[in-house]
C-alpha cells in the first residue's frame, strides 16, 4: 500500500467519431498521483477533460490507455474495490423524485452491498443537515437540500475518497458554508478529498494541492502556496490624505494608477523593487500617507496565467 490515494498513469481517452463529429482526445497522457488524506483540487476551463478523468475514476467511462490505481487497486484487476473505495457527488442531480432521503441512502447503500446492520443512514442524514426532512419525498426539497442528498448518497458505502465535482454550483452562502464544514470535518477523519470548482477561492481556502488541466494534459500540478508564488507580482495601494490628480514619478519596471475611489495603486515586482522605494517616492513627490495595504495575486490570476492563449 503506497502512501497515494490515487495513481493515474499515463492516462487516455479518445471518443469515439461519431455522425459528422471526428473522434476527440479529451485526456492526452495524464500522469497524477493525489495523497492519501489530502485535499486535492482538480482545476481546468469548460472542456479541459476534468469529467472524463472523473468518470474514468468512477468507472463510468472505459479509458483508451493507462492504469488507474485507486486506494491500492488497479483498476483493470480489481474493478469492484477500487470502486467501492470512492464516493462521487456528482454536478448533476440524480435523484428519484418519488424517494425519500432516508429511502434514497437506503436503496444507494444497498446497491454497494452495504449490510443493513452496518448501513449509517441516520448518522449521514444528520451531517448532511436533511434529518428533519427525512421522510420528505425528494421532488419537495429545494435545490440546496437536493445537492445535500447528493452527498450523502456519495457517503453511504464509507468511501475512503470522496470526489466533489462542481459541489457549491448554484447554491447559496449558507449551504456553501455548512457543505465545507462537512468536508473539513469528513477530511479531519481521513478521507481523501478530491475537489473540482470554478469557485477559485474555494480551491485556494480549501485545497492542499492543485492540479490544472487543460486541453487534456496536465499543465501544472503544485501546492496551493507554491502556485500562488509562481506571480511575483504585487499591489501597493496608498491613500493618501488629500486628493492628488497627478501621480509621482515612478522607478522603472513600477505601473501606477489613481483609482475612482482617490487611492493611488502601484503594481510592481516584488523580487526587483522593495515597497519602500515605491512608499520613498510618493513621500518625495510631497503627498502625505494616511495609510497602505498590499494586494497579493489569487489563484483565479495563477489559473489565468496559465490557462490563457492555449
Amino acid at each position: 500500500m503506497t502512501d497515494n490515494a490515487i495513481e493515474i498513469t499515463g492516462l487516455k481517452k479518445t471518443y469515439a467519431a461519431t455522425g459528422r463529429s471526428p473522434a476527440k482526445e479529451a485526456l492526452k497522457g495524464i500522469d497524477l498521483s493525489i495523497p492519501r488524506g489530502s485535499i486535492f483540487g482538480l482545476l481546468g476551463p469548460n472542456g479541459a477533460g476534468k469529467s472524463t478523468l472523473i468518470n474514468v475514476l468512477a468507472g463510468l467511462v472505459v479509458k483508451s490507455a493507462g492504469k488507474v490505481r485507486i486506494w491500492g487497486f488497479d483498476q483493470d484487476v480489481n474493478p469492484r474495490q477500487s470502486r467501492a473505495a470512492i464516493g462521487i457527488m456528482p454536478q448533476e442531480p440524480n435523484l428519484d423524485p418519488f424517494f425519500t432521503p432516508r429511502g434514497s441512502l437506503d436503496v444507494q447503500a444497498g446497491l454497494y452491498g452495504v449490510p443493513k446492520a452496518q448501513r449509517r443512514t441516520e448518522e449521514i442524514l444528520d451531517l448532511i443537515g436533511l434529518a428533519d426532512k427525512a421522510d420528505a419525498y425528494a421532488r419537495s426539497l429545494s435545490g440546496g437540500m437536493r445537492r445535500r442528498l447528493l452527498l450523502g448518497k456519495a457517503l453511504v458505502h464509507s468511501p475512503q475518497i470522496l470526489v466533489l465535482d462542481e459541489p457549491t454550483a448554484g447554491v447559496d452562502i449558507e449551504l456553501r458554508n455548512l457543505l465545507w464544514q462537512n468536508v473539513r470535518k469528513l477530511n479531519d477523519a481521513g478521507m481523501t478529498i478530491i475537489l473540482t470548482t470554478h469557485y477559485l477561492e474555494e480551491a485556494e481556502a480549501m485545497c492542499d494541492e492543485i492540479a490544472i488541466i487543460n486541453h487534456g494534459e496536465m499543465i501544472v500540478r503544485d501546492t496551493t502556496a507554491n502556485l500562488l508564488g509562481t506571480l511575483d507580482q504585487k499591489t501597493l495601494v496608498i491613500t493618501p490624505d488629500a486628493n492628488h490628480p497627478n501621480l509621482p514619478p515612478l522607478p522603472g519596471g513600477i505601473t501606477g494608477q489613481r483609482r475612482d475611489n482617490g487611492t493611488l495603486a502601484f503594481t510592481y515586482q516584488s523580487s526587483k523593487t522593495p515597497a519602500g522605494e515605491i512608499i520613498q517616492a510618493v513621500r518625495d513627490a510631497g503627498i502625505t500617507i494616511r495609510d497602505v495595504t498590499s494586494e497579493q495575486p489569487d489563484l483565479e490570476d495563477v489559473f489565468l496565467s496559465l490557462t490563457s492563449g492555449r
